[in-house]
């Protein structure tokens, strides 16, 4: 047990004893006592609550000393409230608890916004919503912003309510602030909203437009946002297809690294893992065109000639992709060999077919791993990082 920890590991007795005490979220508390034999608090230790559960008795508190334990107040642990000043640092843990409240009321908000536009009692292409509505949080651009849940931040009404419900314990009383002061929460509380509400909005449509129902921002591998020896999502210009809504997607994109540009066209690595999935699609591709001819009625060496003459025929032999373009290009020596590097990454059919990078908003399945944000993987050098990913 580590300082690190969440909960306690102490076994929770069968009854629990009526607590008439709460707590609320950025109040300031004193330890007066635990059990936990492994922590390193000690009496008179303070920390900020950051949540309360009331029914399992457990009082949540960042510490300032950097442990995150949490108290078992139905197994003995103790804690005092802090006196909250005026003034100063005790103030603002005042409006930082109304700022807590504000989020929460915010994050509730665009949960309904997103039921009505993006969600189950949305109608149309929710997809192109998300889509707007992101690049329009992007832009600042202000219809999309004007849009989104916000709070009014000249409805006096209901800031006492807010406050008595909201401000920690041993606050002044709000026939005590000053009307600076009364402004000071209600715009704190409307902050926390109007934050929490965007990002909210954003977040589910990033689930709306994520291949995998993910709520990672994939921003950062936006077509423009790919640089040389950085990751992103590549597939073919002819990867474009209309689905059952006739609305033009990408059954599939590929993780990768680009490297290199060759007429304009982007040549990536990857790794073997996306490259089986490269040559599987290759092989999808050739089925789904024989099909096609068989409804045509064209079938047999005809059906074969035509199949090859349209499309390489991939495969792997070993660890190489071996690529027989013969038919295409009528040349008996376009047969390609495509081996991995050191790495045991390839570069499939670069300087060969036209790759682009792709948004990977617009691909129905990505396949490889989806490589985070450059601030979530800071020093990883644009290497992919492990994901939540289809291959």
């Amino acid at each position: 047990m580590t300082d690190t920890d969440h909960t306690s590991s102490r076994k929770q007795p069968g009854t629990r004893p009526e607590d008439p005490m709460t707590y609320q979220p950025g109040e300031r508390v004193a330890l007066e006592h635990t059990g936990d034999p492994h922590t390193l608090l000690r009496p008179g230790d303070e920390g900020t609550v950051r949540h309360y559960h009331p029914d399992q008795q457990v009082l949540e508190v960042n510490w300032d000393s950097g442990s995150c334990l949490s108290m078992l107040l139905d197994a003995g642990d103790r804690v005092r409230r802090l006196p909250v000043p005026t003034g100063g640092a005790g103030w603002e843990q005042v409006l930082d608890a109304m700022r807590v409240a504000g989020a929460a009321a915010g994050r509730d908000a665009a949960v309904w916004w997103a039921q009505n536009r993006i969600g189950g009692r949305a109608t149309g292409d929710v997809r192109e919503v998300a889509r707007q509505v992101l690049a329009g949080i992007d832009d600042v651009d202000p219809p999309v912003i004007d849009g989104l849940p916000t709070a009014d931040r000249y409805v006096l009404a209901e800031d006492r309510d807010r406050y008595a419900e909201h401000a920690p314990q041993g606050a002044p009383a709000w026939e005590d602030l000053t009307g600076r002061q009364r402004d000071q929460t209600r715009w704190a509380w409307c902050d926390g909203f109007d934050d929490a509400a965007e990002a909210e909005v954003a977040r589910q449509c990033r689930i709306v437009l994520h291949p995998h129902g993910d709520d990672r921002d994939m921003s950062h591998l936006a077509p423009d946002q790919v640089r040389l020896g950085g990751p992103g999502v590549f597939a073919g210009d002819w990867a474009w297809t209309p689905n059952g809504d006739g609305q033009m997607r990408i059954p599939v994109g590929f993780v990768g690294v680009l490297v290199d540009t060759w007429n304009g066209w982007a040549v990536f690595t990857c790794t073997r893992q996306v490259a089986q999935a490269i040559v599987a699609d290759q092989k999808a591709a050739r089925d789904r065109y024989r099909h096609q001819l068989a409804a045509e009625g064209i079938s047999g060496q005809r059906q074969d000639r035509m199949v090859d003459e349209s499309m390489a025929r991939l495969w792997f032999d070993g660890d190489v992709i071996v690529a027989d373009e013969t038919r295409v290009h009528d040349d008996p020596d376009a047969v390609e060999r495509i081996s991995p590097d050191s790495d045991g990454r390839y570069v499939v059919m670069g300087r060969a077919w036209t790759w682009l990078p792709v948004h990977p908003y617009d691909c129905d399945r990505i396949a490889g791993d989806i490589p985070d944000p450059p601030s979530a993987a800071a020093g990883t050098s644009g290497t992919p990082t492990k994901g939540a990913a289809d291959a």
